[in-house]
């Protein structure tokens, strides 16, 4: 079953070496979509593109898949990857730097000392007379609620442990993945309440969705321990800035560090913004990008999907010579409707595995024998199935 090598469209600047890592496995790299197998972005608008069917994959080097048309790629069987985690530690730094810069004043001091004018006695003079306003706190003993225990939570916690405070993790659907890497010496809130009420600062790393939206609201703020601080590198719609903004005036927040800088916000004094530079480091590009194209790569190669967004995450070891790989709407009897057909073939199932997301399903079914072409045929007719391809075990 000869294979001809993928060919991916890129539609932003990408790091050298995830292309370079592309090009060592035979790929080829285009910049138009229209021969295209897969789809390498990071920002590059596609609501307004058309994918033609040869598209299987989209990876998006990065966390947000805002600029990606979702239904569309749903409808037509394009597997959509991002990169959770990869840009986790450049974001870990970012908050630690928040941390410290809502404890200490540091950037009301540089920028009052930007204004000094004089020659050097005078300048001394002013900075030993007014610098008491802008003295600060230690962090070192105090307590850090961190909300979301994922891969960037999980490197805040362990990295404010090595700093000396104290530290309440939250999260319910905590991973076992992110359980292992969380020091024990981490605390367990069994709440948020114990968060709002214990912490003298709280930083947030959940995903957006319905029920994280405003997740930091008035009636949350009203258990929050008075005069706490506030940290923000997630996402901006998880707070009412509404609320938030009269919490700041009552001294309930007594400062908020966010990376998503807000109308409502960002011009009171108590709110320090940073222009989203969570992932703005050249290490956090680096390995968001080779991410992306290892995932494609894996994807191409042996079926399996990891870190999508769109379709379920679907891992199995090859155990036959040959892959089968079948898409379908999640509807009843559509696995028992495929294994009827290979039977009667006489085709053997050396093992198989089903996944459903949503509205989607993934089939991964191996066996020594390869279907023929009408029986693959046959296949792809069955009402509800999106694709139906083989791929060949590679030992």
């Amino acid at each position: 079953m000869s294979v001809q090598s993928p060919t991916v469209a890129v539609l932003n600047s990408i790091s050298e070496n995830a292309l370079q890592f592309l090009h060592q496995q035979g790929w080829t790299t285009a910049k138009s979509v229209a021969q295209a197998d897969a789809i390498l972005v990071r920002s590059f608008n596609l609501h307004q593109q058309s994918f033609p069917p040869s598209v299987r994959a989209i990876a998006r080097a990065g966390v947000g898949v805002n600029n990606i048309p979702l239904s569309q790629c749903n409808a037509q069987g394009i597997v959509v990857f991002n990169t959770p985690g990869a840009n986790a530690n450049s974001v870990k730094e970012l908050v630690i730097a928040g941390l410290l810069l809502s404890s200490r004043k540091i950037s009301e001091a540089i920028a009052w000392t930007r204004t000094l004018r004089g020659n050097e006695e005078e300048i001394q003079h002013i900075i030993e007379t007014h610098k008491k306003q802008y003295a600060g706190i230690e962090i070192q003993g105090k307590t850090l609620g961190v909300i979301g225990l994922g891969a960037i939570g999980v490197m805040v916690s362990n990295a404010a442990l090595a700093l000396g405070m104290r530290v309440i993790g939250y999260d319910p659907f905590i991973s076992i993945h992110s359980a292992w890497g969380l020091s024990k010496e981490v605390e367990r809130a069994s709440t948020i309440q114990k968060i709002y009420s214990d912490a003298d600062w709280i930083t947030i790393h959940v995903p957006l969705s319905s029920n994280t939206r405003h997740l930091i609201n008035d009636l949350a703020l009203q258990k929050f321990k008075h005069g706490m601080r506030l940290l923000n590198f997630a996402r901006g719609e998880l707070i009412d800035h509404q609320a938030l903004r009269h919490a700041l005036d009552d001294g309930t927040v007594a400062l908020y560090v966010t990376d998503f800088p807000h109308a409502q916000l960002i011009d009171h004094a108590q709110v320090i913004t940073i222009p989203h530079l969570g992932a703005s480091t050249k290490e956090a590009e680096e390995n968001c990008a080779h991410m992306a194209a290892q995932q494609l790569y894996h994807y191409f190669k042996t079926g399996i999907i990891v870190n999508s967004v769109n379709f379920p995450n679907c891992e199995i070891e090859q155990s036959g010579q040959y892959r089968l790989l079948v898409a379908s709407e999640n509807v009843p009897n559509m696995v028992g409707q495929v294994t009827s057909m290979l039977a009667g073939a006489k085709i053997n199932i050396q093992d198989l595995t089903n996944r459903h997301r949503d509205t989607l399903a993934y089939n991964i079914i191996d066996m020594d024998q390869l279907p023929n072409p009408e029986l693959l045929e046959a296949i792809r007719s069955i009402p509800h199935i999106i694709f139906a391809r083989m791929i060949e075990a590679h030992h």
